[in-house]
């Protein structure tokens, strides 16, 4: 990934999903919560492997590199600018989820550059190291 340009950082997690270990826990080898080693064989000499890894991929970096294109960055506000005016769904704005979310969150919404994101990974396992799918 990190050759297309786009980094991550690999943060430790307990095997149990109970904690991270990171800032204050990145030295602990066990779980502060269910006391889980954090490596996959405690007597291994040399380099230890992790039981478990997030994959944590920051945004802020990516937002703004999208938005200092004038033609990305025009895409990413068509959102406000291109509403469908005759009633016909045409993409998610024009939906009353949508229309809701804008209602509900008015400071938000009023921003055009403010940024919905979904999550969808159906599949998608760009590590190769999922057990399941």
């Amino acid at each position: 990934m990190r050759k297309i340009g786009l980094g991550y950082q690999s943060i430790h997690a307990c095997i149990n999903d109970c904690a991270l270990f990171w800032k204050e826990n990145s030295r602990m080898q066990n779980c502060p919560v269910c006391n889980e080693s954090r490596w996959v064989d405690n007597n291994t000499k040399g380099k230890k492997v992790a039981q478990k890894v997030l994959h944590y991929f920051p945004l802020t970096s990516r937002l703004r590199r999208r938005f200092s294109s004038r033609f990305i960055a025009k895409d990413m506000i068509w959102h406000n600018t291109g509403r469908s005016i005759n009633g016909m769904m045409r993409h998610p704005v024009d939906g009353k989820a949508w229309q809701e979310f804008d209602n509900r969150y008015p400071n938000f919404a009023k921003e055009p550059r403010n940024v919905r994101l979904g999550l969808a990974a159906d599949g998608f396992n760009p590590f190769g190291n999922m057990s399941q799918t």
